[in-house]
């Protein structure tokens, strides 16, 4: 989703990818959301950081602790900068609320990376 967003948002000439640190499936609630906005995930599927280009990045945004500890390691010799930007994981109601709830949930995920890209990259 965040890269979807970033490319939507951010000038033609900047490269942007996104990649989790635990393997992932396509989602539909991120489909779904997506949709609402217009924008669309493509062709893309989700991919490990490891298979990521070539590893040399100017910046990373991390949405979760986890994330953010392993981009803190893996640029502990680099310049790049890395950004937390503390993000609710939606999927954890999947199976526990009903499909409107768990569209919101993501909803927020989406306008939250969003308002977050404007104001740190598009000031």
């Amino acid at each position: 989703m965040a890269e979807v967003i970033a490319r939507s948002l951010l000038p033609k000439g900047v490269f942007v990818q996104s990649a989790g640190i635990r393997e992932g499936e396509r989602d539909q609630f991120v489909e779904a959301v997506l949709a609402e906005v217009g924008l669309d995930l493509g062709s893309r599927q989700p991919r490990l950081y490891n298979e990521m280009a070539d590893g040399f990045y100017d910046v990373i945004v991390t949405l979760t602790p986890e994330a953010h500890h392993r981009a803190l390691e893996i640029t502990r010799t680099s310049a790049a900068e890395v950004i937390y930007w503390p993000t609710s994981d939606p999927t954890v109601l999947q199976g526990q609320g009903k499909r409107e709830q768990i569209l919101e949930a993501y909803r927020q995920v989406r306008d939250g990376i969003t308002a977050n890209i404007k104001e740190h990259f598009l000031k």
